[in-house]
């Protein structure tokens, strides 16, 4: 019997416990579509910056366990807020880890998408372009189509059906991605 559930890895790009870009990554992960599951990846925190010096046969744990549960997906999410108008650090470094080693990183060749909500009026579209062009640069075949910046002023999005419909909706979308065969 061949296993059809999709894994996706979930990179959230806010440390907070009760962030709200981490709510939201809690409820598409429980409200997943059948044979879809989602791997929030915990321990970005634990991750060192990159540094190519302590990288390779003995690079750190947590760098090491980051790249397996990415390498073991089938796609890659990140739910992240923007900080100062770009992505934040710990979502930079993760991308970091996992585009090495260079052409052959964890994310090569994996369909991706970027969501996330910020109060703002932009909500956070700043942060998901750069997080976009980076995977882009690392390897990942970025699905445009995916990427929501919801603004987080006068919604709450964990609990408005409208934009929870749309995250759930960006879910499917790069759930449902076929990469373009490529040419001969």
């Amino acid at each position: 019997m061949t296993d059809t559930t999709t894994r996706v890895a979930v990179l959230v790009g806010s440390l907070r416990a009760d962030s709200l870009n981490r709510r939201i990554a809690e409820i598409l992960k429980a409200e997943a579509p059948a044979g879809v599951e989602l791997d929030i990846v915990d321990g970005l925190d634990q991750v060192p910056f990159y540094n190519e010096d302590i990288d390779g046969a003995s690079a750190p744990a947590a760098a090491t366990a980051l790249r397996e549960r990415v390498a073991s997906a089938d796609r890659v999410l990140a739910v992240t807020p923007e900080y100062n108008g770009t992505m934040p650090a710990v979502l930079n470094n993760a991308i970091d880890w996992i585009s090495r080693p260079y052409g052959a990183g964890a994310i090569v060749g994996k369909p991706f998408g970027v969501i996330g909500a910020t109060p703002t009026p932009y909500g956070g579209k700043w942060a998901h372009g750069d997080t976009a062009r980076s995977a882009g640069i690392a390897g990942a075949i970025v699905v445009e189509d995916v990427t929501v910046s919801q603004p987080a002023v006068d919604v709450d999005p964990t609990t408005d059906p409208e934009v929870r419909a749309k995250l759930l909706a960006a879910l499917g979308t790069l759930v449902e991605f076929a990469p373009a065969a490529s040419a001969a």
